[in-house]
């Protein structure tokens, strides 16, 4: 290119370059053209922390968020469920900030708003809503020879999934019964497994808990020789201290080898739980949006049937969230006493 050339395209180029970046700073831009009085707020992710798939708090948890985002009308939010590891993953993960909302069981709640256990410090969780009880007993097989609870003594007891923390409720509802884990050799297993566990002669009894029928008891009745070993009379006024336990009737009718009625444990009701620091407007939203469309999530799991006018506003030791509070008095279900 000769010389004259380029003097003629360099300002050419240069004029093309400014109208070009001009527009670009005056042009409007998708939701940034809109006036300010139009502006649409801020897409927000709302993300809910489950459990592991298999279990009532992935199936809750997930139907919690599809029937959320399904009728969230006119606000910008995307919302989700997460797989977790349950409810001690999903109190750590609110207490950072990287969930929204968390299924948890009642029981860890409470001993992890007052730091106690292996807590090192007050969570500052709050409860949204409280669903289904999550009854506990005991199985073992007849051949076991075990009849009660204080026969556990030197056997091999399975209490549940490794790091679940279960023992938040399990060391107290034993201890009542005069076992302390020092007596027992203590297995862990799924629910699955725990089945198998029973049938290989490898462990004498087990711990179950969940919404009646549990499925893992089920598939035990059908292929083993089941016994319900009964918890003792006087327990729960030794239990009375904590909150979250309660009696709960079992009829003989919920599984095959149940040849009478009796009565199980509320362990600590599944209950949908949030950080004290989301705010008072995103939680009352929320929860609208779940307590008018419940009958969807009963739909999708039965254990939705709990989340009912009664039932919700139950004090389980853990205290609710404002925003859950502004709820449920501008609806005329807050009592000036939460129900116990």
């Amino acid at each position: 290119m000769s010389r004259l050339s380029l003097y003629t395209v360099r300002p050419l180029l240069l004029a093309l370059f400014l109208s070009m970046t001009t527009g670009c700073g005056n042009k409007p831009q998708g939701d940034a053209a809109l006036p300010a009085g139009d502006a649409k707020p801020a897409r927000e992710f709302i993300s809910i922390g489950t459990a592991p798939p298999g279990g009532a708090f992935f199936m809750v948890g997930n139907a919690i968020a599809d029937v959320v985002n399904t009728h969230k009308g006119d606000l910008n939010w995307i919302v989700s469920a997460e797989a977790t590891k349950g409810t001690q993953e999903n109190i750590r993960r609110l207490e950072a900030g990287d969930i929204q909302f968390g299924m948890a069981n009642a029981a860890i709640s409470y001993f992890a708003t007052r730091g106690d256990g292996a807590w090192k410090k007050p969570h500052d969780i709050r409860v949204v809503a409280t669903m289904a009880h999550n009854v506990g007993i005991f199985i073992t097989t007849r051949n076991s020879g075990i009849k009660s609870i204080a026969d556990f003594k030197g056997k091999r007891i399975v209490l549940g999934p490794a790091g679940a923390g279960f023992h938040y409720f399990l060391r107290p509802l034993l201890a009542a019964h005069g076992i302390s884990y020092d007596d027992i050799t203590e297995l862990n297993s799924s629910y699955t497994g725990t089945v198998d566990l029973l049938a290989d002669g490898k462990a004498d009894a087990a711990f179950m808990g969940g919404a009646v029928p549990i499925p893992a008891v089920t598939q035990a009745c059908a292929s083993q020789d089941i016994v319900f070993i009964p918890f003792e009379n006087n327990v729960m006024d030794t239990l009375k201290a904590y909150p979250f336990y309660s009696p709960v009737a079992v009829s003989a009718d919920s599984y095959s080898d149940l040849e009478n009625d009796m009565t199980g444990i509320n362990v600590g009701n599944m209950h949908l739980i949030t950080h004290a620091s989301v705010s008072d407007a995103v939680v009352e939203q929320f929860l609208e949006r779940l307590y008018t469309h419940r009958s969807e999530i009963a739909d999708q799991h039965p254990a939705g049937r709990a989340l009912n006018p009664k039932n919700a506003i139950r004090d389980t030791g853990t205290p609710f969230h404002p925003g859950a509070i502004s709820f449920y008095e501008k609806s005329g279900l807050w009592p000036k006493t939460p129900v116990e």
